[in-house]
């Protein structure tokens, strides 16, 4: 595949030899882009796209309303919604596609659980999570990934490293504004509507039945009446915490 021909993991990783050390705690990256200034602030949308349907409360908003957004897809949420992809694809403008993982595993490279998902457990299964979801991207005709988000967005800090070396960077954000869709619309709309110019929001817009969906549209068109604009992850620079974002071979 040719995003990874350049960055093969090291016999070492591939053997599964421990990068974690057992106590080493599990971080939750910050991500930030650069801010448009006082006349015109801007903010990034991030969604997961982890299983399931797809939102169309929220897809609605972003089409209608010429909203540009950063989509995080697993495979498995590829295969159920094919029409959805091509749907998004008529609009490149707008979105941009971004890796997922494979199995909406953590990328963690130790055995643990976080709410309730058990990690990939290894540097092979995170390997396997990355390439997984960037291979399942390519083959559905999209332009090769840059940008990771693992399930759950906590890794251990070996992790982000092992996914850098595969030549993504990490998609941290500043503002949680779903609390992973479980949250209310009113809650959810305050969340998004609050952000700040440069902030990287994160919700899911997986989850038609969730109430949470309601306020996500709802906050974006009251960001946009305040005048903010919406960029894509790749439109501006954007710097991260935990090593998430520091430039590898790739250059970016």
């Amino acid at each position: 595949m040719r995003i990874f021909a350049a960055f093969a993991l090291t016999a070492t990783l591939l053997t599964g030899q421990a990068l974690a050390v057992p106590s080493e705690r599990l971080v939750e990256p910050t991500l930030h882009i650069a801010p448009g200034g006082k006349e015109t602030p801007r903010v990034a949308l991030t969604f997961d796209a982890c299983m399931g349907k797809a939102d169309r409360r929220i897809l609605s908003v972003l089409i209608d309303n010429r909203v540009p957004a950063t989509i995080f897809v697993t495979s498995r949420w590829l295969k159920h919604n094919k029409d959805v992809l091509a749907e998004l694809q008529t609009h490149p403008d707008l979105f941009e596609i971004e890796d997922h993982g494979a199995r909406h595993v953590p990328a963690v490279d130790r055995p643990t659980r976080i709410f309730g998902i058990a990690a990939a457990g290894s540097p092979a299964a995170v390997d396997q999570e990355v390439r997984g979801g960037a291979e399942a991207i390519e083959v559905a005709g999209v332009t090769a990934p840059r940008w990771f988000r693992g399930a759950t967005a906590r890794y251990s800090k070996s992790a982000i490293e092992q996914i850098r070396k595969l030549g993504l960077r990490v998609a941290g954000y500043s503002v949680n504004g779903d609390g992973g869709s479980l949250l209310g619309a009113t809650t959810t709309e305050k969340r998004i509507a609050a952000s700040r110019d440069g902030d990287v929001i994160i919700a899911h817009i997986n989850q038609p039945t969730h109430m949470a969906g309601e306020g996500v549209a709802k906050g974006i068109l009251a960001l946009k009446a305040k005048g903010f604009s919406f960029v894509k992850l790749s439109d501006v620079p954007a710097e991260g915490s935990d090593g998430t974002t520091v430039e590898t071979v790739a250059g970016y």
